[in-house]
């Protein structure tokens, strides 16, 4: 194994573990009380724009470089992208759908709609799927770049923590306990973890896996996320979504090697 190689996967296990801590840390603001509901809503506002950039600018462009040489004999190369986009996309609509259909990013106030444990673990599987995909899209972002990485972690950490408060408001709405409630969380980190593993063994998927992932990070913004911040009266929300994507369109101009 080169220098460079090692290199990636430090920064692969360093990004990987510091996303699952988010998760944790979402999960512990839950269990012990200590949140601001909308400090919570500002990382959802703020995540939206930055995942709807990530994947239109940058997740599925590179996507049709990477299979500009590869055309199939039933797709030209970019039908084949813009399918694994749509393949991504849908699958994690399935989830949402019929696994946990009472879903949404945030603290869940409806204890009769949650009742059991069935639903809090439907709604666990569901948000597994996510946090699964999150780690393949980072690591399938790494072994593409170096940049491609970074902008996709940032992506996926923002909502990290509304992802790890989500699954333990679930839980305690659903009368679980704190422990069961903060642990949920940390099954999401680890699932993250294992997308990323999986990724680097299977690295010579990533033609295919990237635009996947961009389906999947496309249904998490305007799907899961939007949809919160459209609940919110006034402005301010929406400016944070158009502020997310101005964060990424700053970073591009300022750090992206051509």
């Amino acid at each position: 194994m080169n220098s460079t190689e090692t290199t990636r996967i430090l920064l692969a296990a360093l990004l990987g573990l510091t996303a699952a801590a988010a998760n944790l840390l979402g999960g512990s603001l839950i269990a012990h009380r200590k949140w601001s509901r909308q400090f919570l809503k500002y990382f959802i506002a703020l995540g939206a724009g930055f995942m709807l950039a990530t994947a239109t600018l940058e997740m599925i462009p590179e996507s049709l470089r990477l299979r500009s040489d590869n055309a199939s004999i039933f797709f030209n190369s970019t039908n084949a992208v813009f399918v694994y986009v749509l393949a991504g996309y849908f699958l994690v609509h399935f989830f949402e759908h019929t696994v946990a259909p009472h879903f949404h990013f945030g603290e869940e106030t409806h204890h009769e709609e949650v009742h059991g444990a069935h639903a809090s673990y439907a709604a666990l599987m569901g948000l597994v799927i996510h946090t699964f995909f999150d780690g393949v899209a980072i690591a399938a972002g790494l072994l593409v770049s170096t940049w491609l990485g970074g902008v996709v972690f940032l992506a996926v950490f923002l909502h990290k923590i509304p992802e790890g408060f989500t699954v333990s408001s679930l839980m305690l709405a659903s009368g679980q306990s704190r422990r069961a409630a903060f642990a949920s969380s940390a099954i999401l980190g680890a699932a993250t973890l294992g997308g990323m593993a999986l990724m680097f063994v299977l690295r010579s998927t990533v033609a295919d896996a990237l635009p996947f992932s961009a389906g999947v990070t496309l249904y998490v913004a305007a799907s899961d996320l939007i949809p919160e911040v459209n609940r919110e009266p006034g402005a301010g929300m929406a400016v944070l979504v158009f502020l997310g994507v101005a964060i990424l369109l700053a970073l591009k101009a300022t750090f992206r090697v051509q």
